[in-house]
């Protein structure tokens, strides 16, 4: 429906604290009473694994490997490296949970070294919580909940992946050198083990996470008053070309012509 609104189109919904360990946040794009395409959307990387549930018609979706075209069904998605296209069908509502990097590690039975960029379909019967396609909001959140809950209990202690996010979270700046020092590990191990576990290098993950950072910035701050090189300069880029540089390697785009209502973009909290 070419009049319905960006906010009615996606909206997101929160879990509870002690589940935010593992889920980020659930994400909807709405067009279920929609009565034609809606076209071009665009999605940013942001260092999450997402499981998608199609509801309805279909979703159509580009990566830059592959034409995804996503009937009803139950999805799972890898980290993204660049830009996604979307396009959603009329009659089609995808739930969408966005896991943390580190929540796949938890079980270890998968392996996804060379899976990024991709997008598979998945027996719902697989799913280690069941979830029926089509669910209300608030019984997909309570089963979130209880199960991600009782996860966090049986895991209070966190795992490899899950610390070298953290490092990487709470540090400005810092180098697999320095992640390896301070878990006293090799950093062929930690390599390894991280790309086992989320498909992305260690380099490659503080590299999605900085510029996403940097888009977020851009996005909810006045681009008059908050210069680029000061973004730029701020997130940890040499200078303002490289930043521009980066930012067209994701985006195919340069930040003075990058347009935000084409994405779906977090909303701020």
């Amino acid at each position: 429906m070419k009049s319905q609104t960006k906010m009615q189109l996606y909206s997101e919904h929160y879990v509870n604290p002690k589940t935010e360990r593992f889920v980020n946040k659930i994400w909807c794009l709405d067009n279920s009473i929609g009565e034609s395409l809606i076209e071009n959307k665009l999605v940013l990387p942001n260092g999450c694994f997402n499981l998608a549930f199609v509801n309805g018609n279909s979703i159509e979706v580009h990566t830059s490997k592959a034409k995804y075209e996503m009937n009803e069904g139950v999805y799972f998605c890898s980290q993204m490296t660049n830009k996604v296209l979307v396009n959603i069908h009329p009659k089609t509502k995808v739930t969408i949970i966005q896991l943390h990097t580190w929540t796949l590690s938890m079980f270890p039975k998968y392996d996804l070294s060379d899976f990024t960029d991709s997008i598979i379909k998945i027996n719902p019967e697989e799913l280690p919580l069941k979830i029926q396609i089509g669910s209300d909001i608030e019984i997909i959140l309570n089963t979130i909940n209880t199960y991600f809950e009782a996860l966090s209990d049986l895991h209070s202690e966190k795992n490899i992946i899950e610390k070298i996010c953290e490092i990487i979270k709470n540090k400005e700046e810092v180098t697999v050198s320095e992640i390896s020092d301070t878990l006293k590990s090799s950093q062929r191990s930690l390599q390894i083990k991280f790309k086992t576990a989320t498909g992305l290098t260690i380099k490659k993950y503080i590299q999605i996470l900085k510029f996403r950072k940097s888009v977020d910035q851009m996005v909810n701050s006045d681009l008059e008053k908050l210069k680029l090189t000061d973004i730029a300069l701020y997130n940890k880029y040499f200078d303002q070309s490289h930043f521009i540089k980066k930012f067209k390697d994701v985006t195919k785009t340069t930040p003075k012509t990058f347009d935000p209502d084409s994405y779906f973009l977090s909303h701020k909290r």
